[in-house]
């Protein structure tokens, strides 16, 4: 694994450290997770339009939503 070097406001990376106390972790391992995430996002994006486009077609809801039922959360 290799060092680098960051910097930060001070009241930030304390702010940092005891989110992640409180979440029984380290910032040094919420920084990796956010590092892996950064990275790898371009990839989840263009898996999710993989999968998008192999479903397109073969799923039917049985009648034409509406605009409404389609915005729907």
């Amino acid at each position: 694994m290799k060092n680098i070097t960051l910097s930060a406001d001070e009241r930030l990376i304390e702010a940092a450290r005891e989110r992640a106390r409180a979440e029984h972790t380290t910032l040094n391992e919420q920084f990796r997770r956010w590092l892996a995430d950064y990275a790898q996002a371009q990839q989840r994006l263009q898996r999710c339009d993989e999968v998008m486009a192999q479903l397109r077609g073969q799923l039917q809801v049985g009648r034409k939503l509406g605009r409404e039922e389609m915005n729907e959360r």
